[in-house]
């Protein structure tokens, strides 16, 4: 091994609905891992498995950029484990649970966290619009178990809107979740470390008039969201929110790093979900979280670089 250069594959791109995010995630990170430091590779698994699974002699970690199915769920994770190179982030079962709703949030139940109340349907399986409505009432979130970036996301305040929005979420995935709407300030906080874990400042989103929340085009629409780091809430919100985001990390095993989105409600923090692998463009929210406290968006990769390498040392 070089000591001078460590030799890093970059792995970026892959075949989910979120290529194209982690495509600039990935040039992000490539332009922020300084080349006398890195020697980089860059793979995207579209195209160059073999290529990796040919150079796996010659790589001393890799940084996992994926988002969504095959990248993000314990895939690619897998894969690693059984070539034997370390890697930034979360392994396979950590993934897998922060990847599917349904089980992050039965972990999140079982940690005591507070989460929306829920319907659970299968592609194929017969279901009761009323019934979903009569429990959790008028307003309604739908996604996909398993997608990422809000993909097959609605929001229905009519019987309606359920309807199309179930449909909607069928496209994407087998099984959907069924939420109770809940209406509040949507909050963000990343997590980084593994034994001792640090809470990044908590982000508040808000999303513009045109849209109703921060679905896939509000997140990634120049302008279309204001990103306000610290958050508007108070001393006592901003400690619960990183309370929870490090609790719902230890929760699903994660490693390295995650970001939380919650939402403030009636003085309530819910958790919504756990993310492993969060966008890493110059723009997206943890390094906007980042250099809130004080770090630069190579400072923050190299951080994430240096987690790994010291949980193989453990």
């Amino acid at each position: 091994m070089d000591v001078k250069r460590l030799r890093v594959a970059l792995i970026a791109g892959g075949i989910s609905g979120e290529r194209e995010i982690s495509m600039k995630s990935g040039d992000a990170v490539q332009k922020a891992l300084d080349p006398e430091t890195y020697e980089v590779r860059r793979y995207d698994p579209r195209d160059d498995l073999g290529l990796l699974l040919e150079n796996r002699g010659n790589t001393d970690l890799a940084l996992i950029l994926l988002h969504g199915r095959y990248g993000e769920d314990g895939s690619m994770q897998g894969l690693l484990d059984l070539l034997g190179l370390p890697y930034v982030g979360s392994g396979i079962l950590g993934s897998a649970m922060a990847m599917n709703k349904r089980i992050a949030k039965s972990v999140f139940t079982m940690e005591g966290l507070l989460v929306a109340e829920d319907v659970l349907l299968y592609r194929g399986e017969p279901y009761s619009v009323d019934e979903i409505m009569d429990r959790l009432g008028h307003s309604t979130v739908v996604k996909p178990a398993s997608e990422g970036s809000s993909i097959g996301v609605t929001i229905g305040h009519s019987k309606e809107e359920l309807l199309k929005g179930i449909e909607t979420a069928f496209q994407h995935d087998r099984e959907i979740l069924v939420e109770k709407f809940l209406d509040g300030k949507e909050l963000t906080c990343c997590v980084l470390g593994n034994k001792s874990l640090e809470a990044l400042p908590v982000i508040e989103i808000v999303p513009n008039s045109k849209f109703t929340f921060f679905d896939y085009q509000a997140k990634y629409t120049p302008g279309a969201t204001s990103e306000i780091c610290p958050a508007r809430i108070s001393a006592a919100q901003t400690q619960e929110a990183q309370s929870l985001a490090m609790r719902a990390h230890r929760a699903l095993q994660c490693r390295d790093w995650s970001r939380t989105d919650m939402i403030l409600c009636e003085g309530k923090v819910y958790v919504l979900e756990t993310n492993t692998i969060p966008g890493m463009t110059e723009t997206s929210l943890v390094p906007l979280a980042a250099r809130t406290a004080g770090m630069t968006f190579p400072q923050l990769v190299d951080r994430l670089v240096a987690l790994c390498l010291e949980r193989g040392k453990a």
